[in-house]
């Protein structure tokens, strides 16, 4: 039979010169039950040769590699890398060996985090339904619908489809020309800067990343529930999965800023969203977000197949809501893949026919990126 592994993780082709020693993940009471590579048949040469790859330099700039099977933490490994400094080159800064209790900057994978928090506001009748029209909890914006905009609907928020023009992939983060750059640099309210943009496209037909669109689901929560959504996902998603809930970056109207995601947590409180999708919604026995959601999150969005991401090495990728979906074949098998991804090697691999949970970190931020490739492999 083929291991395991073979369908995670790769071998190497020359002979490493780090030596890996396998130790169990430590139990710290989080809430992870954890387990060892023998106990789900994991074969522990080929972790050893990924692990070695990693220190030997041949994948630059990962900082964390966990592995969660049969609802078991039975793989933590943590490397020296480069802490995220914005204006520092390469967005590199202190050089750091990261840890279990390292806490990591998510990126865009946080924009998974507000999904679900969406998610739970609709199974708790804050938000009647993901088809309501963006303008029915932007109440002090009415002004800005306008153009069919009034048709945007959440749903299109979270699977980037809304058609408001906008350029984000297309432009240096640091440039005039990008808009998420734009948010920050000359906006004083972030709602209006995103909601006055001209509707390009029918929304639900194009896809466009646009993590001000993620901005609006901060400020429809706030609208719905009465809570800004840093205290919404603590009480509703960070706590229930036993997450010591970080803090949200705010843009200096004071509008929450990372609802596109960015705020730092640590790798291990990332796999617990992962196994909270890869369950069906339950954590601890409490279903935390409807099964149904998580199955939406799974699915590609129609349209939104075959896009090519910026440096990252996965071919062509589907998006749901704000989660990537591929399908991988592997000796005539087929897997069905969905993750978080945030920019430098951030992800939340769930692998629900492999009952299996992927989490990396890292710092590539100016290069590419082989997290699938390690993964596939």
């Amino acid at each position: 039979a083929v291991s395991i592994l073979a369908l995670l993780l790769s071998g190497c082709d020359s002979m490493p010169t780090s030596v890996f020693t396998y130790s169990p993940p430590e139990n710290i009471d989080d809430g992870l039950d954890v387990g060892t590579m023998a106990e789900v048949n994991i074969d522990p040469d080929l972790i050893g040769e990924v692990v070695t790859q990693i220190q030997d330099g041949q994948y630059t700039e990962i900082h964390s590699l966990l592995i969660i099977r049969d609802d078991k933490i039975v793989v933590e490994e943590y490397f020296w890398g480069h802490d995220f400094q914005w204006d520092a080159p390469y967005y590199h800064g202190e050089v750091v060996l990261h840890n279990i209790y390292t806490t990591h900057t998510v990126m865009s994978a946080g924009k998974s985090f507000t999904s679900a928090c969406i998610g739970i506001a609709i199974d708790n009748g804050f938000i009647e339904s993901a088809n309501q029209s963006i303008f029915d909890y932007l109440s002090d914006h009415q002004h800005l619908n306008t153009g069919g905009k009034d048709t945007i609907t959440i749903e299109h928020l979270l699977t980037m489809t809304s058609g408001l023009e906008w350029l984000e992939w297309g432009a240096s983060n640091t440039s005039p020309d990008s808009d998420l750059f734009n948010l920050w640099i000359g906006c004083d309210d972030q709602i209006t800067c995103v909601l006055e943009k001209f509707l390009a496209e029918e929304p639900g037909t194009h896809f466009a990343y646009n993590s001000g669109g993620m901005v609006l689901l901060g400020e429809i929560i706030k609208n719905a529930t009465g809570l800004e959504i840093e205290d919404f996902s603590a009480e509703y998603l960070f706590t229930p999965l036993g997450i010591n809930a970080p803090e949200w970056e705010r843009f200096p109207s004071g509008i929450t800023a990372q609802a596109s995601g960015g705020f730092y947590i640590t790798p291990r409180d990332m796999a617990k969203l992962g196994l909270l999708y890869l369950n069906n919604g339950v954590w601890d026995g409490k279903q935390v977000i409807s099964e149904q959601w998580v199955q939406k999150s799974a699915t590609t969005y129609p349209g939104n197949e075959g896009i090519r991401v910026p440096l990252e090495d996965v071919w062509r990728p589907g998006y749901s809501y704000t989660w990537w979906t591929k399908q991988y074949s592997y000796d005539g098998k087929k897997l069905d893949i969905f993750y978080a991804e945030g920019w430098g090697g951030q992800k939340i691999y769930v692998i629900p026919e492999l009952d299996s949970v992927v989490v990396f970190t890292g710092g590539n931020y100016t290069s590419k990126n082989y997290n699938f490739k390690i993964l596939k492999k």
